[in-house]
């Protein structure tokens, strides 16, 4: 998605820090849902530590330090701490820091998110295992890494994802056919089930004429043939008008159509976590996932949505026509989706459960 506004809650004032004690990395070049998960931590992780934000610079964030700099500035132990904690997300900001720290033998440790649900290879392996603390995201995560400090969750910004007032006005705004949408967001690939999703449309749309479907998301230049076979399909059923790609849109925009559609899908093959499922829950939508990432953990089964195995297109039709069939249901498992992901999955818990990693390895005073 694009991140053109602020990201969720950090539209705020930030405080100059010249002696952060905590750096957190944003070193990939492009706007990732992990960028989101750190842009919507930073404001609750800036109350607690003082930070930099290394790398990319987000939308609403603080002010972007170069590499260069926080090398410089972690050549000596910050103020009040045994060392600096450089928290790391992806495998090339891992393998920075691991030379930052072993290399050049700077004051630092290093704390690493990991979310991946399968082995890795030797490399990144070699890397995680040099971590000095590993946060997992699940405990099937947890299970496949050494050095697991704890296990923490994404969360969502429940005040910056949240019910509309009327969701029927809502989707009026969005000028497509019908009273209800379903969506799915992503970038437009196999291994998200786009293709999962408009089969299970290209059956069910039919039968239920108040439902209007939207794919949010881009589609890289190697996808393109894959979309526009998908496209190619809903045109021969004469369902164009009715099962529509929109693209990538603006961050703004993205909450907005949260709140319009009644069914959120997330229809994975494969999923380390899966933050978009907690996004439509916080909104007040009722939702459908597949039995990867971390869904089975949010979705209590026909209270706020239901399940299918990944690729399984029997089960996902069969999981929307539950939800479909009953538009009463759908909207209380909305309902109740908002006080699952407000009672378990707020960014405040996420933000929490990390400062406890970062006290715990500041506290044992080194390796």
């Amino acid at each position: 998605m694009s991140p053109e506004a602020a990201n969720p809650g950090s539209a705020r004032p930030w405080a100059e820090v010249t002696d952060p004690e905590l750096i957190v990395a944003n070193l990939h070049r492009n706007y990732t849902g992990v960028s989101t998960t750190i842009g919507a931590l930073l404001p609750l992780q800036a109350a607690r530590h003082r930070l930099w934000l290394m790398g990319r610079p987000l939308p609403g964030g603080p002010s972007a330090h170069s590499l260069a700099a926080a090398l410089a500035v972690s050549r000596r132990p910050p103020a009040g701490r045994p060392f600096r904690i450089w928290h790391v997300r992806r495998n090339v900001e891992l393998q920075v820091a691991w030379l930052a720290r072993d290399l050049l033998r700077l004051p630092i440790r290093i704390v690493f998110t990991s979310v991946a649900l399968h082995t890795h290879s030797f490399w990144p392996r070699f890397l995680i295992a040099r971590a000095d603390a590993v946060i997992a995201t699940s405990m099937r995560a947890a299970s496949l890494r050494p050095n697991v400090a704890g296990i923490v969750p994404h969360g969502v910004d429940t005040g910056y994802f949240h019910p509309p007032a009327d969701r029927g006005q809502e989707w009026a705004q969005a000028r497509l056919p019908g009273r209800y949408g379903i969506g799915i967001f992503g970038r437009v690939r196999r291994g998200k089930g786009t293709d999962l999703f408009v089969e299970a449309l290209l059956r069910l749309l039919p039968r239920y004429p108040d439902f209007t479907a939207v794919i949010i998301g881009p589609c890289k230049i190697r996808n393109r043939s894959f979309q526009a076979t998908l496209i190619k399909r809903i045109a021969a059923a004469n369902l164009s008008d009715r099962i529509r790609f929109l693209g990538e849109i603006e961050w703004a925009e993205v909450a907005a159509w949260y709140r319009r559609l009644s069914i959120v899908v997330a229809a994975a093959r494969y999923e380390p976590f899966g933050v978009t499922i907690l996004e439509a829950m916080a909104s007040g939508a009722a939702v459908v996932a597949t039995r990867t990432g971390n869904y089975e953990a949010m979705i209590e089964e026909g209270q706020n949505g239901f399940l299918a195995k990944p690729g399984n297109i029997e089960e996902l039709v069969a999981s929307l026509e539950r939800v479909m069939s009953q538009p009463q249901r759908m909207q209380a498992m909305g309902v109740a989706g908002r006080q699952r992901a407000t009672a378990m999955f707020g960014v405040e818990t996420e933000a929490e459960g990390i400062s406890k990693v970062y006290e715990t390895l500041w506290q044992g005073g080194g390796r």
